[in-house]
């Protein structure tokens, strides 16, 4: 299994949308990448929307959003 280097494709910066993590070397928010693939839009439709991002980059956006999912902390209520 071969592990993706998050930092070759995400980056964050103040400068740069707020600090919001981006598609590195664009604008592109990560959050805009994930809503659009939970709406539905393909890997194809994305490529082609956005000519500046590659298959990595979104493969970078869901690695990204799973290892903040895994890493959060679950309180009981009890």
């Amino acid at each position: 299994m071969v592990i993706m280097d998050i930092k070759e494709h995400i980056s964050r910066d103040p400068k740069i949308m707020f600090g919001k993590p981006v598609i590195k070397g664009t604008r592109i928010p990560v959050d805009l990448i994930l809503e659009k693939l939970a709406m539905g839009e393909t890997f194809e439709q994305l490529l082609l929307a956005y000519p500046r991002i590659n298959q990595s980059s979104i493969n970078a956006c869901l690695l990204y959003a799973s290892l903040l999912i895994k890493n959060e902390l679950v309180y009981s209520a009890a």
